[in-house]
């Protein structure tokens, strides 16, 4: 059995995020700057050990206020917890490409256990050799888990931001 050590293409790669926004749309988001380890056996991703990394100062959602107040303390406050990590602690396949991937999500200095729903592609080589997969990342966490609290009231009823976030992540890795 060999190992195999896997790493984020960033350049093919993206983590973002929906909340919904004003009760009716959703906004969407990503972090800019991540890196993330795959290490596995002989290229079996359902022996995947994922240890993943944000930096939450790169939050952009195509607002620079709302990027601001999101990295403020109402929110994700990036001066006491610049970090989102996420360590996954099992796999388990559903069929040849479908997996539930639970682990342990940290934002704001509070670990939840998550699971994400996972699709893998097949192993290919790019045209210069490289050895690729792609995985596409889903889930749902609810921000106040997190202590991500801030709110303010509509005046027609209802909520500026909802409570469910929407993960969503498409990314390639490199076989290293």
């Amino acid at each position: 059995m060999s190992k195999s050590r896997w790493a984020i293409d960033p350049s093919h790669s993206q983590i973002g995020f929906k909340v919904k926004y004003m009760m009716f749309i959703h906004v969407s988001g990503r972090f800019n700057d991540f890196q993330a380890v795959v290490e596995n056996d002989d290229d079996q991703f359902e022996t995947s050990v994922v240890s993943f990394s944000a930096n939450v100062n790169s939050v952009d959602t195509n607002s620079f206020d709302r990027d601001d107040h999101l990295r403020s303390a109402d929110f994700f406050d990036v001066e006491r917890f610049p970090t989102i990590t996420f360590k996954s602690t099992g796999i388990q396949k559903i069929d040849e490409s479908k997996f539930e991937m639970s682990g342990d999500l940290t934002i704001r200095d509070v670990t939840k256990n998550i699971i994400l729903e996972v699709e893998h592609s097949r192993l290919m080589k790019d045209p210069w050799g490289n050895t690729k997969a792609g995985v596409i990342l889903s889930g749902k966490i609810n921000r106040k888990d997190f202590g991500l609290n801030w709110n303010t009231s509509l005046e027609t009823g209802g909520v500026l931001v909802g409570e469910d976030i929407k993960l969503i992540s498409e990314i390639q890795l490199i076989k290293q």
